[in-house]
């Protein structure tokens, strides 16, 4: 048995475990041949799009009516455009891994991709985890948006054969969707611990070397052929203190331009339409006696800034390798390599966060260190519950409230904002961070922010019968009417929630929880009624209405 399916399919056997109760409870997935391809897609997201275990989970859509897709995850929008990922998963018992990814699984995307991005299409048998996300995309592709799609077919094999490729070249839809393979092999490149980086930069031109407060500075040039080499030997383990993956060439105007200046009659002016990369290590040595082009010995070295540059050079690269085009030696881009001190942590997450600030990056992890972060997770173990501002891979427990969450409920909940809790989370910790996590933000508003919230998201991810279909989109804005009937009830405002009724607090919302929500959702039923009339409301509307937060106004108004 070939290794690394025996190390996947070990892994997969642990997020089974892990999602079970879940799975039963939300897909209604009780068979263990069903739940380990479940736990087998799970792996596959988690791990490509770096999403929290309860953002992968609510990515799931397998089961009845799904259309072919097994998951499904839509970004919000960034420079008119959203990236939607597909995945389908195909999981092999037998650990042999010498099957290809089967043809009539690549046919079930591609006729995914026909019928569910055009929003004049009438879907019929679609579950409704799916549909709830398809017609958010659907709104978004109305606002005039434009989609760009992954499409992840995934397996414990090989890819699919000439006949599926076939099809796909076939399907014309161009570079708006790109496919790729993702296999136990894949997988494990990517989760496998990284190994340190130890290198030569060979530079070209003169370079600049200079001594500053017990580190060192080298500024120069590489040509984006080493670039693309040093890639090609470390790839992934050159990125991990880089915050972001791969964002792909599609649906990233960026690296499009990247690869266009690369490919065009002038790739020299390469150096002077990109920022450049920056770099760190520990200790870096070069001979001074020459004049320029040096070679610079790097020890454990890493890549902090320009990911998304070198895995775009690299691509482009290979695609003109493929197609007998060769790049001139003299395209070059500009170098920034910091010899850092080892103890010197912080330094290291600064440089990662101003390197970075400004493109539209999860801050989570470079806010985790934050006083007003700390603050807060003391403040909430007083109350007996943990606050997990550092990124883990487990779900949170019941007692457990991570960071992002906390984002999310405060925003909704306090600083009534639910549009831009749901649909702007990418600046949660950044644009919005003052906002949220203000100097008077205690332990006892965020857990219950938090408690309010979770009531409102279980009615989300598994809705009653008796729950309205704005339900999928409406959570944040139903929770900011439960805090408000949690005040009224405790006799205080905002600022008056603390220690001192905390325990009141959690007291009613444990008793009338769910009546908070029932009489909240009445709330948002009569403020869609005061906007629409008693006209039906497609979910496309409501997915619009919701993010484009046109009930603020009424469901604020007297608070």
């Amino acid at each position: 048995m070939n290794i690394n399916l025996s190390i996947i399919d070990q892994r997969v056997g642990g997020v089974m475990d892990d999602i079970r109760d879940q799975a039963r409870a939300e897909l209604k997935i009780n068979d263990e041949g069903k739940l380990k391809s479940l736990a087998f897609v799970y792996l596959c997201v988690q791990t490509l799009l770096d999403l929290s275990p309860e953002d992968t989970f609510d990515c799931l859509t397998e089961g009845g009516g799904d259309f072919g897709v097994d998951a499904m995850h839509v970004t919000e929008e960034v420079d008119g455009e959203f990236a939607v990922t597909l995945f389908q998963g195909k999981y092999k018992k037998k650990l042999e891994g010498t099957s290809n990814f089967e043809g009539v699984g690549i046919n079930a995307l591609i006729h995914a991709l026909r019928n569910l991005f055009d929003p004049e299409t009438k879907l019929v048998a679609i579950n409704e985890r799916i549909e709830a996300k398809v017609e958010a995309a659907r709104s978004m592709i109305r606002d005039g948006l434009i989609p760009k799609v992954r499409a992840i077919a995934c397996n414990n094999g090989l890819p699919w054969n000439a006949a599926a490729q076939a099809a796909i070249d076939r399907s014309g839809f161009g570079t708006q969707v790109t496919w790729e393979h993702v296999n136990h092999d894949v997988l494990l490149r990517i989760l496998q611990r990284v190994k340190v980086v130890d290198d030569i930069l060979r530079l070209t031109g003169k370079a600049v070397v200079e001594d500053m407060n017990y580190s060192r500075v080298c500024i120069g040039r590489i040509r984006v052929t080493e670039v693309a080499a040093l890639m090609e030997r470390h790839g992934d383990r050159l990125l991990e203190r880089n915050i972001r993956r791969y964002l792909g060439l599609h649906g990233n105007r960026v690296n499009e331009s990247i690869r266009k200046t690369l490919v065009s009659d002038c790739p020299e002016n390469f150096y002077f339409f990109n920022n450049g990369l920056t770099l760190i290590c520990d200790r870096f040595k070069y001979n001074a006696l020459q004049d320029g082009n040096y070679q610079v010995h790097v020890e454990n070295l890493q890549l902090v800034n320009g990911g998304q540059t070198c895995v775009t050079i690299f691509k482009t690269i290979e695609e003109m390798n493929r197609s007998g085009l060769t790049l001139p030696m003299h395209a070059s881009v500009l170098l920034r390599l910091y010899e850092l001190p080892r103890e010197n942590s912080d330094l290291i997450l600064k440089i990662t966060q101003a390197t970075n600030s400004q493109n539209p990056v999860d801050l989570k992890d470079l806010r985790s260190n934050d006083d007003r972060q700390r603050q807060l997770e003391m403040s909430i173990r007083e109350y007996g519950y943990e606050y997990r501002r550092k990124r883990m891979d487990t779900l949170a427990k019941a007692y457990e409230i991570t960071s992002g969450v906390a984002a999310e409920a405060v925003l909704a909940v306090w600083r009534r904002a639910p549009h831009q809790a749901k649909f702007l989370t990418r600046e949660h910790f950044g644009k919005l961070y003052d906002t949220i996590f203000t100097d008077r933000l205690n332990g006892a508003q965020t857990i219950a922010a938090v408690l309010l919230y979770r009531i409102a998201e279980n009615h989300r991810r598994r809705p009653m019968e008796r729950d309205p279909v704005f339900v999928r989109y409406a959570s944040c804005f139903i929770a900011m009417r439960m805090g408000y009937r949690l005040l009224l009830d405790l006799g205080a405002s905002l600022d008056g929630l603390d220690h001192r009724n905390f325990i009141r607090a959690k007291e009613l919302i444990d008793a009338n929880g769910e009546q908070y929500f029932q009489d909240s959702s009445r709330d948002i039923d009569q403020s869609l009624r005061e906007l629409y009339g008693d006209r039906e409301i497609s979910m496309q509307q409501l997915s619009a209405t919701f993010r484009r937060g046109d009930l603020i106004g009424r469901l604020t108004q007297g608070l």
